[in-house]
């Protein structure tokens, strides 16, 4: 089977069964702090989990761009991928856990032709807070998965969520294909990481609602969000164990067997050869996406330059010193254009980036073996401390690998176990620094972050009044203390034009503007002025948010009803986040604390500005 007769045998599948196919989004999600890349279909959808009506209804299917970070370090094993495509479905309050059932098992075992024997699945085993799952469990024993490939799995394997602190949560159904290998022990089981089963679906269902003080009460609206790992399948229903043994890989690890002179088959090589080609698809995908991210040394611009300067270093691994980023990247964009068709229209600007963060990785090795001579130059015995080695990674990019191999070199060893420790160290400063800078999301629809939500409405129209009909918005990030909001522009904005934008947005809000939301055709919309983030990710029917007369925008929501509820608005930042793109940071406060107590208004301006 091939990936285009994959997927379009997944979507029409479901759209004989009434669903309704929507877009996918950006790998940046919109309105979302709690993530920094769109890690699941679900993203896009959370009002709508939440319980906004969804314009296409209540049934939906789609393929969706998505990247994790957190197994990058397994990246390179048959199974795992940075960037990969995950094939969709929902019910909105629709169907359940029996229907959702038997659509996943007559897809895997009439449609793509699995052996039943082969599918495993798990269920959630159940705690003090919510009892098993014996409903799920039953559906599927009584579909004809034998009792012997059913496990209850606990809440770290079988259930999701919430997003947030609170929020709606659910426990799982994940489905796995086994591959005959030998069991690791007597007990083995789909938890485990020994190879003999490859998860493939995930169906979540979200029934409960888990409350501030901890306990769970089941939901008004039960959804169902189901996941499936498309290029796992593609191997899977082609015989092959590994999500690289596919069509998606062949052309760029020929291409790089060409560039190295060496094989992909050579086990010295293979697990570069992966990393590489899953990193430069990675890169190609962040850097062709609608939101213009580059590297950086903050959020997703770090991630992605962490990804480049892996590459160039897995290059090195495998013979190629020169540069060649820009003609692999070429390879992804040309394979991929059929189904995205973005990465041709960016084709130069990803090319530009690659070659720039190149050379500046260049430029850090030069740096780095400077630094690395002086620290040899202090040594005492021939050891390298782990805290020098994480240092030069840490602080000027040195990759270890490099230090180890210059010691060795030099007859000095690195001391392994010091430079993991340290970097276990960081990394657990760096979640929990994560955990409060991207807490909340929209998961979180309180009342702070529903007004500013409200507000980068207002704030995009004005903007567009005070610079021109050429702005749009290219992205937006909000929490509970403030707004982020990106914009196309091509020049900082002088004093006057940011005071003009902050007094409009106050005129609006002082003017008591109703909002008004309507469903109709996205055609319409755009007939009558609407605009929105990006037309493609839109399905036949949309939602339209007026402001008044002031403004009309394509929307999912959620939103105040007036205007009137917001209260100040206060610019606090206007600045560069990437080439032709510019980023506003501001806040809101209440009406009632300006007009009591001036001071006030000032802590909580200057509290804003540190937490920005």
């Amino acid at each position: 089977m091939t990936a285009n007769e994959l997927k379009k045998l997944y979507i029409e599948y479901f759209k004989t069964k009434d669903h309704t196919e929507i877009e996918n989004s950006s790998l940046i999600p919109n309105n979302d702090p709690s993530v920094l890349f769109t890690t699941a279909g679900m993203h896009p959808l959370v009002p709508y989990l939440l319980g906004e009506k969804h314009p296409s209804g209540e049934r939906l299917t789609n393929i969706q761009r998505c990247l994790r970070t957190g197994d990058i370090d397994e990246v390179g094993d048959d199974t795992h991928l940075t960037f990969f495509e995950m094939l969709g479905n929902w019910s909105l309050g629709d169907y359940f856990k029996e229907q959702t059932i038997e659509l996943t098992y007559d897809f895997l075992v009439n449609k793509l032709k699995f052996n039943p024997n082969k599918i495993t699945v798990t269920v959630f085993a159940g705690d003090d807070n919510v009892p098993k799952d014996e409903e799920a469990y039953n559906h599927w024993k009584n579909i004809g998965i034998s009792e012997d490939r059913i496990f209850y799995l606990n809440k770290k394997h079988n259930w999701w969520g919430p997003a947030g602190t609170t929020g709606p949560c659910g426990p799982d159904t994940e489905i796995f294909i086994d591959t005959d290998k030998e069991k690791c022990s007597d007990d083995c089981n789909p938890s485990c990481d020994c190879g003999k089963y490859i998860e493939i679906w995930n169906n979540v269902f979200m029934e409960y609602n888990k409350n501030s003080d901890g306990s769970f009460s089941p939901l008004k609206q039960k959804n169902v969000d189901t996941g499936v790992g498309f290029e796992r399948v593609l191997s899977l229903s082609n015989g092959k164990l590994s999500v690289y043994d596919n069509e998606l890989f062949e052309n760029i690890i020929k291409k790089l067997e060409e560039l190295s002179g060496k094989k992909y088959d050579e086990e010295k090589y293979q697990k570069s050869f992966r990393i590489i080609v899953d990193h430069i698809r990675t890169a190609t995908f962040v850097l062709g996406d609608e939101r213009s991210i580059v590297p950086s040394n903050t959020d997703q611009g770090y991630v992605l330059r962490r990804i480049i300067r892996r590459t160039i270093r897995h290059l090195k691994n495998i013979g190629i010193t020169e540069s060649v980023l820009s003609e692999l990247a070429m390879v992804i964009i040309n394979d991929y254009s059929q189904w995205y068709n973005i990465l041709k229209e960016k084709q130069q600007f990803i090319l530009l980036e690659l070659e720039k963060e190149e050379k500046l990785f260049n430029k850090t090795i030069v740096q780095g073996i400077r630094e690395f001579n002086k620290e040899l130059d202090k040594l005492n015995d021939n050891i390298i401390s782990g805290e020098t080695a994480f240092k030069l990674f840490d602080t000027f990019g040195f990759p270890l690998e490099f230090t180890i191999e210059m010691a060795n070199e030099r007859n000095k060893r690195v001391d392994i176990d010091g430079y993991q420790r340290c970097y276990l160290e960081h990394q657990e400063k760096s979640r929990k620094g994560a955990e409060q800078k991207f807490k909340g999301g929209l998961s979180d629809n309180n009342a702070e972050t529903t007004r500013l939500h409200t507000t980068t409405h207002i704030l995009h129209e004005c903007l567009r009044r005070v610079l021109g009909e050429n702005v749009f918005q290219k992205g937006s990030n909000i929490n509970a203390e403030r707004l982020r909001f990106d914009f196309s522009f091509d020049r900082k904005m002088t004093e006057e034009e940011i005071q003009a934008v902050e007094n409009m947005v106050n005129l609006v809000i002082s003017s008591n503007l109703d909002i008004k939301c309507e469903e109709m055709t996205l055609e319409d919309a755009q007939s009558q002025g609407a605009i929105g983030l990006f037309d493609s990710k839109y399905g036949n029917r949309v939602k339209v948010y007026s402001v008044g007369d002031f403004s009309k925008e394509i929307c999912g929501g959620p939103h105040v009803r007036n205007t009137g509820e917001l209260g100040y608005f206060k610019i606090l930042k206007e600045e560069s986040c990437a080439a032709g793109i510019r980023r506003i940071k501001a806040f809101l406060i209440e009406l009632e604390r300006i007009n009591e107590n001036e001071t006030e208004y000032s802590h909580q301006r200057d509290t804003n500005k540190k937490k920005m």
